[in-house]
């Protein structure tokens, strides 16, 4: 086979050179015809479009076409010409066909529709489907956008630990870190475990947020960001759940409460416009087969202003909703930390469109979080999303060292691990603020997929860590 550079089949199909020799490599998806010419559907994952490779059978022996089936890994030489069919730009006849990869008959994804339960099962195979790379493709624009907003804004790419010392007491929550044999731990007097032979000489365990240390540093740069992933041992198998995902938190210093929502808000719009203006064929792709609304509610988002919402505000128009009628499934009180039933109704029913929610009662929220003063709420914020709730959660945190204390007397935390970080408040303190989102979260909302398990390659959950 004469040896032609590779030209990637979105390329193809964006600037046809017709007239041209080219080589096109990819998979095939389906191969259909009559017993005169052959049309296969080529796919490389450049784009969620197929090359269709147009093949007069006389002139291509019967032992290499029976090889070409469903999945199967072929490198094409032959003509660009203009399409004469209808979906497509441009095709290839087909002058040389080799095949890279047979596929055998046991080959899973076929033509035929397929569960989203069962392509979890075939983790390993589903980003060949147009679904998952489709959702693939954006995930990559997604963290583009991402690290190029902040970028523009001065914001300093900051990689925080993924194994910590911290927040053991929350050990149920976290997963563990140890080279010590399970089946023969060596225990204290007191009946705990002694770590004291352990790797790092303490219990350690897989970090659930990179805030704190991401707060250290935007009291020296000013501005920083992390991304990348955090765990949490939680047992739940919804469909907003995993125990292995990835955050993206900025922090900022001597940012109020006024400037973190603004924050927040331009942030989000940026990375919606980003995948509208970069994501369009598999965004298209997307609106037809899994969401008929998703571009109109992508679309919404980037045109309208978000509410700002008291917490108190959106308690009394949640209890008047169900003064009128409407049922909650949980109850609605002052101090209750809502519900996604009851954050999607504000944002799909009441104001119909994203709603930023601030003064959360402070039982409800982190230690580190500034209290107003009226000494019952404190500055957090959560941006919620149609179809989605709870996509962004942050605050402006306490930079009082002695507030700070004395809140987390109030809880009864210790501070033994945390001596690092009140030391920020020790040395010069200053006003800052950041949040956090969950990257998958985002993919949920931009790719209109229905089960966060679905957005990210290999879903680590309950009972589940396969390939």
């Amino acid at each position: 086979m004469e040896k032609i550079k590779r030209t990637r089949i979105v390329d193809l199909l964006k600037t046809p050179a017709f007239g041209t020799i080219v080589n096109a490599k990819g998979w095939v998806r389906t191969r259909r015809g009559n017993k005169n010419v052959n049309f296969i559907a080529l796919n490389d994952g450049s784009t969620i479009n197929n090359l269709q490779i147009v093949v007069d059978l006389a002139n291509f022996s019967e032992d290499l076409l029976k090889d070409i089936t469903t999945g199967a890994c072929l490198s094409v030489n032959g003509l660009l010409v203009e399409s004469m069919g209808s979906g497509q730009a441009a095709e290839v006849q087909a002058t040389e066909i080799e095949i890279l990869g047979l596929c055998d008959n046991t080959y899973p994804l076929q033509k035929k529709g397929h569960s989203m339960e069962f392509l979890r099962d075939i983790a390993h195979l589903r980003p060949r489907t147009n679904t998952f790379g489709a959702v693939l493709r954006i995930r990559h624009n997604m963290a583009i956008a991402i690290h190029t907003f902040f970028h523009q804004k001065g914001f300093y790419y900051f990689h925080t630990p993924l194994i910590t010392a911290s927040d053991c007491e929350g050990a149920g929550q976290m997963f563990q870190v140890t080279t010590m044999n399970l089946y023969d731990l060596k225990k204290k007097e007191d009946g705990f475990i002694d770590y004291s032979g352990d790797f790092f000489g303490k219990q350690t365990s897989l970090t659930v947020s990179g805030q704190l240390e991401g707060e250290l540093a935007a009291t020296a740069l000013g501005a920083i960001y992390t991304f990348g992933p955090t765990f949490r041992a939680e047992n739940s198998n919804t469909p907003r759940h995993l125990a292995e995902f990835w955050m993206v938190e900025p922090e900022v210093a001597f940012a109020d409460l006024d400037e973190l929502t603004a924050l927040e808000e331009e942030f989000i719009k940026y990375c919606v416009k980003w995948a509208l203006d970069n994501c369009a064929d598999d965004l298209a792709f997307l609106n037809k087969m899994v969401d008929p609304g998703l571009i109109e509610r992508l679309q919404g988002v980037i045109s309208t202003d978000f509410v700002r919402l008291p917490y108190t505000e959106g308690v009394r128009i949640l209890e008047e909703a169900v003064r009128n009628g409407h049922k909650f499934e949980f109850p609605v009180y002052w101090g209750a930390d809502l519900a996604s039933e009851h954050e999607r109704y504000l944002v799909e029913e009441h104001f119909k469109k994203p709603v930023i929610m601030i003064d959360y009662p402070k039982d409800i929220k982190a230690f580190y979080m500034k209290q107003n003063p009226d000494g019952k709420t404190v500055q957090g914020t959560d941006v919620l999303f149609p179809q989605i709730g709870e996509i962004i959660g942050g605050s402006v945190r306490e930079e009082s060292y002695d507030k700070l204390m004395a809140r987390i007397d109030e809880l009864q935390m210790s501070t033994k691990e945390l001596w690092w970080y009140l030391d920020t408040r020790r040395y010069g303190t200053c006003p800052h603020a950041g949040f956090g989102l969950g990257f998958e979260r985002l993919l949920l909302f931009v790719t209109g997929m229905q089960n966060i398990r679905d957005v990210i390659p290999f879903p680590r959950t309950p009972n589940n860590a396969a390939f």
